[in-house]
Formats: C-alpha cells, sequence, structure tokens
C-alpha cells in the first residue's frame, strides 16, 4: 500500500498488536473508529500490520524547528567529526560555495573559548557565523562582524571587552543576526516534517522563544499547508498573540540565561504577566542558580497549571519535593548523554554529576516528567533518546547517572504524553480517539530491547498517512 490515505475513505490496520494483543484497527474520518475484528467494508483500504505493534504517535515535547532545518545545510565543527583547531579550520575551509559559513556544534574542547581573532585564524576569508553547540552564543569572525555592523550596534547580546570593542561573541541575539543577514531566513520545513514523521512523531512543541512575526508566519503556515504533518504547539507565541486555529499557543517561553543570572522582579512580573492572561509558562532552565531563582520566583508568583521547567539539565536533590509541591513539569533531554556524556563527565564538577538529566528521581518524587530532544542541540531520533534515558551511556560507554535510568517503557511513556500535558498519563489508543498513529514492523516487546527508528514502518496523523516504507 502506497501514497496517502484520505480521512473519509477510511483505512483497516490488521493484526496489529494493540495494548499486548492482536486486533484490527479501523480508522475513519480521523479517529479511531473500531477496535477488534469488526467487519471490513467494501473499497476500504486494508494494512496487513503482521502482529507489529500500533502506538499512539511520538510527541517531541521540545525542539527547533528553523534551526533543524538549518542544521541540515551547517557545517559540523564539534564532535563527534571536528575535536581539533586544525581540524575544525579544514571544516570551515571545505564548505561549499563562497558565500557566508554557517558552522554549528562547537565546543570549547576544539579551540577553546574563540573570539574574532582567534576564528579569524581559522578562516578570515569568508564571513563566519559558528554557534556553539548549547545554541546560546554564536561566534563571528572579522568579516562576519563587519557585514553585520557587530562594532556600532546596542543589541545587548554583543559582548564587549574592558574597552567597549566587541569580541565576535553574540549571546541570544539570533532574532537580530538573522536581520543583519542575507535573506535566507526561514528555511524550508519539508524535509524535516518528513523526517521526524519517519520517526514516528506525530506531534511538536516548537521551543523556540520571543518568535519574531515571519518566523511566527513561517511555522503557521507550514502546519497549515501541511509542509510540517505533524500537530504543532508553540512556546514563543508572544503574551497576547494570536495563532491560527490548526496551532497550539503554548506555555510562553522564558529564557534565565546561562551567561548572566535574572533580574529576579522583571521575572517575577513576566510570570505574572502571563498567568495574569491564563497562559502557564515554560521556563529555560539549565544551571541550578536559575532553577533555584524559578522556584523563589514560583513561591511568590505561584504556578498555573501547565507551568514547565525546559531542560532541568541541574536538579538537587533538595528541590525534588519543591517541584512535586508547586505541580510543575520537567521537559528534560537525556539525549544529550548520549550526544555528549564523556564531556560531562570530564567538564561538569562532580557535586554536580549526580543532579545531571534526573529521569528517575523525578518520576519517584511524583514530578512531572516528558521527554524531548531539543533538536538540533540534541538527537532528534525519539528511539534514540528513550534509549539514553534507559542506559545513559556516554559515546564513550561510561555511564553517567546510573541511578537515574528508567525502564524502556517509562522512557517511551514519556513521549506518549500530550501536547498539551507533558508530564501526565500516557495516551492510548481508544476508541474515538484522534487517529495520530505509529505502527512498527515488530512487537513492543522486541522494539523495548532495542529501540530503533528503523523499526517504525507508517506514521498517521489524523488518520493520514504522513510516512510509510
Amino acid at each position: 500500500m502506497t501514497g496517502l490515505v484520505a480521512r473519509d475513505a477510511g483505512l483497516v490496520i490488521r493484526d496489529a498488536e494493540v495494548c499486548g494483543t492482536r486486533a484490527d484497527v479501523v480508522v475513519r474520518d480521523g479517529i479511531v473508529a473500531a477496535i477488534g475484528t469488526p467487519p471490513t467494508a467494501p473499497g476500504v483500504p486494508v494494512l496487513d500490520a503482521a502482529g507489529g505493534a500500533l502506538l499512539p504517535g511520538l510527541h517531541d515535547h521540545h525542539l527547533h524547528l528553523h534551526a533543524l532545518a538549518a542544521d541540515t545545510n551547517s557545517v559540523r565543527c564539534g564532535p563527534p567529526r571536528v575535536h581539533t583547531a586544525g581540524e575544525l579550520a579544514a571544516a570551515l575551509a571545505a564548505a561549499p560555495g563562497d558565500g557566508w559559513i554557517r558552522g554549528v556544534g562547537y565546543v570549547e574542547t576544539v579551540a577553546g573559548l574563540l573570539d574574532a581573532t582567534a576564528l579569524d585564524a581559522l578562516c578570515r576569508e569568508r564571513p563566519v557565523r559558528l554557534q556553539h553547540r548549547s545554541g546560546a552564543m554564536w561566534i563571528l569572525n572579522s568579516a562576519a562582524a563587519r557585514l553585520t555592523g557587530l562594532h556600532t550596534t546596542t543589541e545587548p547580546g554583543v559582548e564587549r571587552d574592558d574597552r567597549g570593542r566587541a569580541t565576535g561573541r553574540v549571546w541570544r541575539a539570533d532574532s537580530w543576526l538573522r536581520s543583519r543577514l542575507p535573506d535566507a531566513w526561514p528555511p524550508g520545513l519539508t524535509e524535516v516534517g518528513a523526517r521526524l514523521a519517519g520517526y514516528g512523531i506525530t506531534g511538536i512543541t516548537d521551543a523556540t522563544p520571543d518568535l519574531s512575526a515571519r518566523s511566527l508566519a513561517s511555522l503557521t503556515s507550514a502546519a497549515v499547508t501541511g509542509e510540517i504533518p505533524q500537530r504543532l504547539n508553540l512556546l514563543g507565541v508572544p503574551l497576547g498573540g494570536v495563532c491560527d486555529p490548526v496551532v497550539g499557543t503554548g506555555p510562553y517561553k522564558i529564557v534565565i540565561a546561562d551567561s548572566e543570572l535574572p533580574d529576579i522582579v522583571a521575572l517575577e512580573d513576566t510570570v505574572r504577566r502571563a498567568h495574569d492572561l491564563g497562559r502557564p509558562v515554560a521556563v529555560h532552565c539549565v544551571s541550578r542558580e536559575a532553577l533555584l531563582i524559578l522556584l523563589a520566583v514560583f513561591d511568590a508568583t505561584g504556578t498555573l497549571e501547565g507551568d514547565r521547567i525546559e531542560h532541568g539539565a541541574l536538579v538537587p536533590a533538595e528541590t525534588l519535593a519543591v517541584l512535586r509541591r508547586l505541580g510543575v513539569t520537567v521537559v528534560t533531554q537525556p539525549g544529550f548523554l548520549a550526544d555528549r556524556g564523556d564531556d560531562y563527565l570530564r567538564r561538569v564538577e562532580r557535586r554536580d554529576l549526580v543532579d545531571l538529566y534526573r529521569c528517575r528521581s523525578l518520576r519517584d518524587a511524583g514530578v512531572g516528567l516528558a521527554l524531548s530532544s531539543d533538536a538540533p542541540y540534541g538527537p532528534a531520533d525519539p528511539w534514540q533518546v528513550i534509549m539514553a534515558a534507559t542506559e545513559r551511556r556516554a559515546p564513550d560507554g561510561s555511564i553517567v547517572g546510573d541511578d537515574e535510568t528508567v525502564p524502556t517503557a517509562t522512557a517511551l511513556d514519556r513521549y506518549l504524553a500530550p501536547l498539551t500535558d507533558p508530564g501526565g498519563p500516557a495516551r492510548a489508543i481508544v476508541t474515538g480517539a484522534a487517529a495520530d498513529l505509529v505502527l512498527l514492523d515488530r512487537p513492543l516487546a522486541r522494539m523495548l530491547a532495542a529501540p530503533d527508528s528503523a523499526a517504525v514502518r507508517c506514521t498517521l496523523v489524523g488518520g493520514r498517512m504522513v510516512y510509510e516504507r
């Protein structure tokens, strides 16, 4: 069976494993119409599942669509491809074309904390913007600094030395930087949507903060036209902003910058303004200090159902009871452990390693937990993230926090929670539910024993086939 399945035509998925039993599933008008052994109507397409598991579609509760699309055409500037300054210079020199070079994935272990001068020594001839793998900082060489007017701008994210000169490092100023670049934003999303569908993902929360009108329009258009076939939820919609009904407005994204502590009064005011509008908040917290500040702010402002903490990279044990009391959900990314856990073991303070990307202890404490990718900054494949939550194995084979492992079934559940309730119970295939489904080519027990996105056979959103192999 190939091609799209129209909603009104319906579909029978025959002999699928559903909640541990073999059954036929009828999809009609975008919903699961029947489960069991219903009669097949003449002319209705039939898909033989051959005993493969049928699951609710996976939801990635935190990624960045436009950055993921742009990442596809960027130069890799960090591990595992680049480890030294010489390798970085070679990678930049090999970049195709003769204009701007966009590098991604840089980390200080390659060539130190680069500035414009140091980047010039690696690549001077072409304008280069190099993104730190955290996504928080860009480094511009001198050619890029001239073209963007870096030395004369008053943009607060532009780092300056003690003499007031721009260093070439730009912190959390993506919108400003894009406004100074050639007009190639926003990138198309068709390939990204197809890639995510191939993983079995049927719902996305884009966590990009402070979406510009242009980015918001692009994301909305991609959802309306089907360029992004998944259901889409946005955290970066401005306070008081309104989206097309096909796009969900999620909690309001607030960033507590990793590079400096926030103005607590201003942070409290922002949380209160969002809550007064009936909108929860989703707060970026990577450092221990950021989390402790946020918890103090929540104690002052109170929490709203749906408030969430993004990343929770460091969660001290003494905060677990506070998180439970406040009723917030932690949306975290154990995929970083598989991607760069060996680097964490070298660079993160020993006292912090036990607190790194907690999973099991959050669940045991009754704190809402969701898993996600943070793609492109972490691995986009949800099955890799599920394996990382289960094994917590670094690239060199080391285990990072074996007390925080969770069973594979639990990790999968944390990808099956609703977009609007990422810490809530996993969705199930029941009559009347939206036909957002992923069919595997094997039973669930085999998949849980060795998670692998290659097992995804087809993906449906609202009863429509968006991926099939």
